[in-house]
C-alpha cells in the first residue's frame, strides 16, 4: 500500500498537533492507522510527544520540524506520529517510564523510537539541528537509529525486550501491608529535608511547585502536630507568590522557575498547577489568614474566569487547558518589560513602583525585567497607588501579542479546579465562585458522558477527542464530593457514588488498585499502564483511593473502607517506591483519621450554616462535612440517628466514634484545628 504523502494533522482538532499541521513532516496522529503503515513499510516509528504551553517543542519544531531537510529524512526513513501528551497521558507516560529506563531524564519533547508494534527501543528529548552541549545533531540520530533497526543491531533487539519486561514489571498487579503511620512519617522526614528553608519549595533549580508533596507534608503535620509541614506551605506560597513565576499584572502562576529563587519561569500557565496552588492558598489561609494569600486567589481565579474559559455548549463552559510561554517566536515576550516602557508609562509612579517590582536599567533576565515583588508592603496608601500602577501595566499589556492558548477541555485538570474552587468559595466567601465551579463541573457531565457511564478525557470544538482515563473519573467524582460538601446537593453524592463504580469495573485491577486506561483500550502500546505514583498531578489511581475514602466517611457504607484499603494495598508492594505516591499515603490517613462533622437541624438555619461554614473552612485537608438532615445513613454509621430537638448542632465523628454535640461554631473551628 502507497503511504500518504502528506502531513495528516490538519484534521486533528489538538491545539498542539494543528501547530504541527504546515510541517513538511508527514506527520500522523496516533492510531492504529499510523502502525498498520509502519508494519506494511517495514519502517520503525518516530513519536514525538509535546504539549501546545511547550517552549522546547516549539524550538525543535522550528528547528527541525519546518526543516525542509530534516523532513525528507524524517519522510524516508520512518512513520512519524505526533502525539499531544495532554489529550494521550497514557501514551505519554507508557514511553516516558522507557525513557527513564533508558537513563534518560524524562521531559519534552519526547522523541521516541519504536518498532512498527509500538514496542519503544530507544529516546531522548530536545535534539539539536547541530551537535551541541554533548548532544549529537537531530539528523544524526536519525541516521543512526534507522540503520540500527534496519540491521537488525543487537541493541535494537536487547532494548526492546528488556523495555518491554520493565513496563510489564511497572504495571505487574502485586499487593502489600497498608500503610503505616511510621511509613507516612518517615516519607514526610525525607521530604521536609529537602525543603529550601530559606527560599521555600524544595531545593535546587529548577523549581517546581509540587503541590501534591506539599499537600501530603500540610495534612501530615495535622496528623502528628509538628508544624514544620504547615510551615514548608506557608513559606513556599508566601516566597513563590512574590517571585516571577506569579503574573503580577493577570494573576496566574507559570508551570516551574528555571532558578532557585523564583524570578525566571518558563512562561507556560497550566490550568492544573493553578487549581492545585489555589487549594493550598486556600487551606493555608484557613491556617493563618494572609492578605497575600486572598490576593493571590482572587487574582489567580480572575485570570481562570477571564482567560480560560473554553468554548461554551449549551450555555455552559469549563476551563481551558493551558496558556504558551511564546509569543511572536519569543519565550516570554509577552510578560516582561524595560525600564523606558515602565518609565513612559507610568510617569510620576515609576520610581516608586521600579522599587517595589526589581525593576533596573539593565533589567534582571536578558536585558529585560520579569516583575517580583521585592520589597515588603507599605500603608494603604501606597499599595492602592502600586495596584493602579499594576493595572495601568496590565492595559498596556493587553495590546501585546497574546501567547497561543490550548483551549480543549481535560476532564481531570477541571476536576482538580472545580474542587478546588469549592474549597475557596468557602475559605475567602465567593459565593459565585462555586457558581462557576459547578457549572464546569455541569459541562463535563453534559458533554464529555461516555457510554460505560463514566466521562472522556478531551473536549474540543463541539467533540469528544480522547477516551476517558482512571485520572478523569477520579478528579470529576473528587469534584463531586467537593461540591456535595460544600452544597448539600444529593445528587452530587450519588454521582460520585456512581463515577467511582465506574471505575471499579471499567478500570480496577484484579488486586483491587486501578489500571489508566480502561478495559478493552485497543490502542495502548506494549502494556496497559498501572501507576501510583504523582507527577506535577495527583496519580489518577491514587485520587480514587481518596474519593472512596470520601464515600466511606460520608456514608458509612464498610464497602469504601474495604475498597480504599484494598487499593492502597494494591500499590503497597515497595515500601521504598511510596515516597513518590503522596496522594495516596494522604489517602490512607484520610481513611485512618478523618473527622467527620456532621451537622444535625434545618439546613437553612443560621446555626446550621454557621456549623457548616467551619466545618467546610477547616485547614485540615482531613475534615468531611455532612449535613444529617439531607443523608441517608446506614445503621451502622457513627452519625446514623444523630438529631437535634431545636436548632442545630455538630458532631466530630473520629474511629468511628462521635462525640458531644457542639453548638458554638468558635469551638466547632478549635477542635478541627487539632487531631488530638
Amino acid at each position: 500500500m502507497m503511504a500518504d504523502a502528506r502531513n495528516l494533522l490538519a484534521e486533528e482538532t489538538s491545539p498542539y498537533l494543528l501547530q504541527h499541521a504546515a510541517n513538511p513532516v508527514h506527520w500522523r496522529p496516533w492510531g492504529a492507522a499510523a502502525l498498520r503503515e509502519a508494519q506494511e513499510q517495514g519502517k520503525p516509528l518516530l513519536i514525538s510527544i509535546g504539549y501546545a504551553a511547550c517552549h522546547w517543542c516549539h524550538v525543535m519544531a522550528h528547528e527541525s520540524f519546518d526543516d525542509p531537510d530534516t523532513a525528507a529524512v524524517m519522510n524516508r526513513l520512518f512513520v512519524n506520529i505526533k502525539i499531544d501528551r495532554e489529550e494521550r497521558p497514557d501514551i505519554d507516560a507508557i514511553y516516558m517510564a522507557a525513557l527513564n529506563a533508558l537513563g534518560e531524564p524524562g521531559g519534552w519533547p519526547l522523541t521516541m523510537f519504536a518498532a512498527p508494534d509500538g514496542t519503544p527501543f530507544w529516546g531522548g528529548t530536545y535534539f539539536p539541528p547541530e551537535p551541541r552541549w554533548g548532544k549529537p545533531s537531530f539528523r544524526q540520530v536519525l541516521q543512526g537509529v534507522a540503520e540500527a533497526f534496519g540491521s537488525g543491531a543487537e541493541s535494537v533487539t536487547h532494548n526492546r525486550q528488556a523495555l518491554s519486561q520493565h513496563l510489564a514489571a511497572q504495571s505487574a498487579v502485586t499487593s502489600g501491608d497498608l500503610p503505616t503511620p511510621a511509613l507516612l512519617e518517615a516519607v514526610a522526614g525525607a521530604y521536609l529535608r529537602l525543603v529550601d528553608t530559606d527560599l521555600g519549595g524544595l531545593r535546587g533549580a529548577p523549581k517546581f511547585p509540587n503541590p501534591p508533596i506539599q499537600r501530603f507534608l500540610w495534612q501530615n503535620a495535622f496528623r502528628t502536630g509538628d508544624t514544620a509541614g504547615r510551615d514548608a506551605l506557608h513559606l513556599l506560597l508566601e516566597r513563590m507568590s512574590q517571585g516571577g513565576i506569579y503574573d503580577h499584572l493577570g494573576g496566574g502562576y507559570a508551570r516551574y522557575s528555571t532558578d532557585a529563587e523564583w524570578l525566571v519561569p518558563h512562561f507556560e500557565k497550566m490550568l492544573y498547577d493553578n487549581a492545585q496552588i489555589l487549594d493550598l492558598l486556600a487551606l493555608a489561609h484557613a491556617d493563618r489568614p494572609n492578605p497575600l494569600y486572598e490576593q493571590r486567589a482572587a487574582e489567580t481565579v480572575d485570570w481562570l474566569m477571564r482567560d480560560m474559559t473554553a468554548a461554551r455548549a449549551d450555555g455552559r463552559t469549563a476551563f481551558a487547558a493551558s496558556e504558551d510561554a511564546d509569543s511572536e517566536g519569543e519565550e516570554g515576550r509577552f510578560y516582561v518589560w524595560t525600564e523606558a516602557e515602565i518609565d513612559t508609562l507610568l510617569g510620576a509612579d515609576a520610581r516608586a513602583f521600579k522599587r517595589a517590582y526589581d525593576v533596573k536599567p539593565r533589567g534582571n533576565w536578558e536585558g529585560r525585567t520579569i516583575l517580583r515583588r521585592v520589597t515588603l508592603p507599605g500603608d494603604a496608601a501606597s499599595e492602592a497607588r502600586l495596584a493602579e500602577c499594576r493595572e495601568m501595566l496590565f492595559t498596556a499589556r493587553s495590546v501585546r501579542v497574546r501567547p497561543g492558548r490550548d483551549d480543549k477541555v481535560l476532564a481531570d485538570w477541571n476536576g482538580l479546579a472545580i474542587a478546588a474552587l469549592a474549597r475557596a468559595a468557602s475559605v475567602f466567601g465567593k459565593p459565585g465562585w462555586l457558581e462557576r465551579a459547578r457549572e464546569a463541573f455541569d459541562f463535563v457531565l453534559t458533554h464529555m458522558a461516555e457510554s460505560h457511564g463514566g466521562v472522556a478525557h478531551a473536549w474540543r470544538l463541539g467533540r469528544v477527542t480522547a477516551a476517558g482515563l482512571i485520572d478523569d473519573q477520579a478528579a470529576i467524582a473528587r469534584a463531586a464530593l467537593a461540591l456535595h460538601q460544600a452544597t448539600g446537593d444529593p445528587d452530587l453524592l450519588r454521582t460520585a457514588i456512581h463515577l467511582a463504580n465506574v471505575a471499579r469495573t471499567a478500570f480496577g485491577d484484579p488486586e483491587g488498585g486501578f489500571y489508566t486506561t480502561a478495559a478493552g483500550a485497543a490502542d495502548v502500546p506494549v502494556v496497559r499502564p498501572r501507576n501510583g505514583a504523582d507527577a506535577a498531578t495527583p496519580a489518577g489511581a491514587a485520587l480514587m483511593t481518596e474519593v472512596m475514602a470520601l464515600l466511606y466517611h460520608l456514608t458509612g457504607d464498610p464497602d469504601w473502607r474495604a475498597r480504599t484499603e484494598a487499593a492502597l494495598r494494591a500499590f503497597a508492594a515497595q515500601p521504598d517506591q511510596m515516597a513518590s505516591m503522596p496522594t495516596l499515603l494522604g489517602a490512607a490517613d484520610l481513611l485512618a483519621e478523618a473527622a467527620t462533622v456532621v451537622v444535625a437541624g434545618a439546613g437553612d438555619a443560621p446555626e446550621a450554616a454557621a456549623l457548616l461554614h467551619a466545618g467546610l473552612v477547616a485547614p485540615d485537608p482531613a475534615v468531611v462535612v455532612l449535613r444529617a438532615d439531607g443523608a441517608v445513613l446506614p445503621a451502622d454509621h457513627p452519625a446514623y440517628g444523630k438529631s437535634v430537638a431545636s436548632g442545630a448542632a455538630a458532631f466530630v465523628c473520629r474511629h468511628h466514634v462521635c462525640g458531644l454535640s457542639v453548638t458554638d461554631p468558635g469551638t466547632l473551628a478549635a477542635m478541627l484545628r487539632a487531631r488530638h
